[in-house]
């Protein structure tokens, strides 16, 4: 695993690199990629809507050629500190920010001198700007705004969305450990639950649509293709990183002391149980709570998509890895099902498979209506290889993430049969 680009750049050419660079996680590195690739699918699919006229501009008046307003100097200022402030804190303390750069960010710890030089800065570049944008005579101009030029909003606001849903729905699912320590909780890079997060961003960009006169349902269908791609690219972070976010364990494999992983019996790896109860018992509350399958590779398919150990995963979870020495020195004791692995690989599929057939869809709903089938089934059985919390309604113990992959299932097939009663046709194809 490489959890940040010092690790990786280490690892990679055996040497080493600045220490700074470890504030730069890989983790985070995925999600910003698949942020900017969602951006460009999103741009591409409401181009598309434009040309076949069921997106319009909005249209706005504004004023050029004022004078520098004294407010607008001043939120320059207050940005310009904040930035300086916390980046320059970030740098100037990096061995404390460096196993939590967002923790470290969100906290009130920073550089007041850089913060003071960013404020100036800040400063004179907006004064600079508007001074030379200034006319003897202000003008007022009206402009067209497509809503692909909103693009950034539309991902800024579901960003935000997002991880504020995710920490909310982690924090219910959790709500144990969230009372222990609720600040902690919600303020940790660590600990964030997808669909909570897609929810809350839905709801948010359903109000920003109707603000910006967007059609919510073209919105919902053009973001669909690249909701799916981002949530790949993310759980590809989560592999990368080795953040927790895996299966359950697979007992036909177990960990060498050092790090490497080897075919075991059943035996063998209830050995291996006993050998590591401390570490399985702080995880599953004892050894009788362990869930695991007994799966073999077929001798045709490599090993690892069967199991890993996520050795040098970013939270030293698991054992020490023999002659380890640094930041990341864990290994699980017993290899588990690597479902981010699978999960990118159907994230990426189900993308193509949106990509293909978006312009032969008839009507509005449809896009999103399939989306939320195709996401919904992915998660509901990934959650059978995941530890996750259970609730117990009598015969049936679902997890948070089966219950509302379930409701997403069944919304989708509502969006189509609504789809298709309403017969609200999609204007003729425009590449």
């Amino acid at each position: 695993m490489y959890p940040d680009f010092e690790f990786f750049l280490e690892s990679i050419f055996n040497t080493d690199f600045p220490e700074w660079l470890s504030i730069f996680k890989m983790f985070g590195f995925m999600v910003a990629m698949g942020f900017i690739v969602a951006a460009w699918t999103i741009t591409a699919e409401l181009k598309r809507k434009e040309k076949q006229g069921l997106l319009h501009p909005t249209y706005s008046t504004i004023t050029v050629g004022e004078p520098l307003k004294t407010s607008d100097l001043v939120v320059s200022i207050i940005l310009g500190f904040i930035l300086g402030y916390k980046v320059g804190g970030l740098f100037s303390n990096i061995a404390e920010a460096a196993p939590d750069p967002l923790e470290f960010l969100l906290s009130t710890k920073g550089n007041l001198i850089v913060g003071i030089l960013g404020a100036g800065l800040f400063g004179y570049m907006k004064y600079s700007d508007k001074k030379k944008q200034e006319l003897p005579k202000p003008e007022q101009r009206k402009v067209a705004t497509y809503p692909h030029q909103r693009v950034f909003e539309i991902v800024f606001i579901a960003a935000v969305g997002g991880l504020v849903g995710a920490k909310v729905f982690n924090a219910l699912e959790t709500w144990e450990d969230f009372l222990k320590d609720p600040i902690a909780n919600l303020f940790s890079s660590s600990g964030l639950t997808f669909y909570g997060g897609l929810i809350v961003a839905t709801a948010a960009l359903y109000y920003y649509s109707k603000k910006k006169g967007i059609p919510f349902k073209h919105l919902c269908d053009a973001t669909a293709p690249g909701l799916i791609l981002s949530y790949g690219i993310g759980r590809l972070g989560c592999q990368v990183a080795g953040d927790g976010d895996w299966g359950i364990l697979n007992a036909a494999y177990i960990s060498l002391p050092d790090g490497s992983l080897q075919a075991a019996t059943l035996a063998e790896f209830k050995m291996r149980l006993q050998e590591a109860s401390g570490y399985f018992t702080r995880e599953f509350g004892s050894l009788q709570n362990v869930p695991y399958s007994y799966v073999q590779a077929p001798s045709w398919l490599p090993d690892w998509m069967f199991a890993m150990n996520y050795k040098h995963n970013i939270h030293n979870e698991g054992m020490q890895i023999l002659g380890c020495t640094g930041k990341y020195c864990g290994v699980l004791p017993v290899g588990v099902f690597p479902t981010p692995i699978y999960e990118t690989t159907l994230g990426i599929i189900i993308f193509f498979i949106l990509w293909q057939i978006r312009k032969r869809l008839k009507y509005a709903w449809q896009m999103f209506g399939t989306y939320l089938i195709f996401n919904g089934l992915e998660r509901f059985f990934i959650e059978k290889m995941r530890v996750n919390f259970k609730y117990d309604w009598g015969f049936l113990h679902p997890t948070q993430a089966e219950i509302i992959s379930f409701g997403l299932i069944l919304g989708g097939i509502a969006l189509l049969i609504y789809a298709n009663k309403k017969k609200d046709k999609l204007a003729p194809t425009a590449d």
